[in-house]
């Protein structure tokens, strides 16, 4: 890689970097000999025709002087990298990451020793992929010192400089690699790069379980999910990050039905086509990847019995999703569709699918003074005793008659009453 940078005024206009919070933060931070760039994921969505995303802003000043400059133009700043050299400035509610320059002194995933320096270079080479590896000014030049201008137009996604280094400075890199790959690139993966986290694989057991977390969700709603786990399977990979096996078929086959129904991408029902056979897996990987209690509920519904619907006729599964609810039914319908194939022209799985769209689930229409009107006590038989009726409402599909309800409500009461529950 060549100091000499690749000068382009690619991004000159662009409405986000002329306009707005970014040019109030350069312009605060490029003045008496210091400069600021933007750089990283903003500049290649931009080469990309994406939406910018998060704005990340390198500078060469220091923090302290960021600090006062901001108080100075009335900006709120916050100090939430402080160690690392990054300030976040506020400006009408929006965040901008400002960072010193920074060289590594001694690299050892994220507790890596950095120095801030002024060396453009030295910050670019330091990063992870090429295609994150670029700069811009507040003119709209776009600095290339290592490659990533061709290789983001060209969608590949490549190590800065010597893989098996850039995977031991933080062996995240190795998760990073396909989840770029998924959202950014085209075609098989860099084949250096694959190799490199194929012999870096042993590293991943260091990485905390948030931190795997936080990429396998962001990997499993990319465009190229499918392709990237059937990599990571391929490499041995996934089986050390999820602690069991991967399931790379129903995965492509639940990515196929949400498109098939126009449904947006779900990091946990993709997570559950990938992992779960029965309950007990999700168990296991909401452990091993820290879910969150509602993502971890979520899982543990999907596992829950998901093979019945391979024969449910939609009377029982309206009474499953007056159980359950339209989005746990929803997404236990879809992770059985996706486990026996995932045939998206298959009508009764559809059907099944899209019943929460054209029927909804009654309430209960009994309530505890139906039945102390019929004799029944206060206490623990009024509870058993609405269980019992509104099952047997349920088996006799949600019936509203007056004469269906009292029949319902005398034969509960009655046998209550018959096995001594009141």
């Amino acid at each position: 890689m060549s100091a000499e940078p690749i000068l382009a005024p690619i991004l000159a206009g662009a409405p986000w970097l002329t306009a707005g919070g970014t040019a109030r933060v350069l312009q605060l931070l490029n003045a008496d000999g210091e400069e600021a760039r933007v750089v990283g994921g903003t500049v290649r969505n931009a080469l990309l025709g994406l939406p910018p995303g998060d704005m990340d802003i390198a500078t060469t000043a220091l923090p302290d002087a960021v600090v006062r400059r901001a108080k100075a133009a009335g900006i709120k700043s916050v100090p939430t990298g402080i160690d690392h050299g990054t300030i976040t400035l506020v400006i009408d509610g929006a965040p901008y990451e400002v960072t010193t320059l920074r060289e590594d002194t001694e690299t050892f995933g994220r507790k890596a020793k950095v120095a801030f320096g002024r060396d453009w270079v030295k910050d670019a080479e330091r990063r992870d992929f090429t295609m994150n590896g670029l700069s811009v000014d507040a003119n709209g030049v776009v600095y290339d010192y290592v490659g990533g201008i061709a290789d983001a137009r060209a969608r590949r996604v490549r190590f800065i400089g010597d893989p098996d280094r850039r995977i031991a400075e933080d062996y995240l890199r190795i998760l990073r690699f396909f989840r770029i790959h998924a959202a950014f690139g085209t075609g098989e993966p860099d084949r250096d790069g694959y190799l490199a986290c194929i012999r870096g694989r042993a590293g991943l057991a260091t990485l905390s379980a948030e931190r795997v977390r936080m990429e396998m969700l962001k990997l499993l709603v990319a465009s190229g999910a499918s392709a990237a786990a059937l990599a990571m399977a391929d490499a041995g990979l996934l089986q050390a990050l999820i602690g069991g096996v991967a399931y790379t078929g129903p995965l492509t086959a639940m990515i196929a039905i949400e498109r098939a129904l126009d449904l947006p991408a779900s990091s946990t029902r993709r997570l559950a086509a990938l992992t779960l056979a029965v309950t007990e897996d999700a168990k296991r990987v909401a452990t091993r990847l820290r879910l969150s209690n509602a993502e971890a509920k979520a899982l543990d519904s999907m596992g829950h019995r998901w093979w019945r619907f391979a024969a449910m006729d939609e009377a029982r599964a309206r009474r499953l999703l007056y159980r359950l609810g339209p989005e746990r039914y929803h997404d236990r319908v879809l992770l059985a569709w996706a486990r026996v194939g995932g045939d998206v022209g298959a009508s009764r799985w559809r059907a099944l699918a899209e019943l929460p769209q054209r029927w909804t689930a009654p309430k209960f229409p009994l309530k505890a003074a139906d039945f102390i009107a019929r004799g029944l006590a206060e206490g623990p038989a009024l509870g058993h005793v609405l269980t019992l009726a509104e099952d047997a409402w349920l088996a006799a599909d949600f019936p509203l008659e007056e004469a269906a309800l009292a029949s319902i409500a005398d034969q509960a009461a009655a046998r209550v009453s018959r096995d001594g529950k009141t």
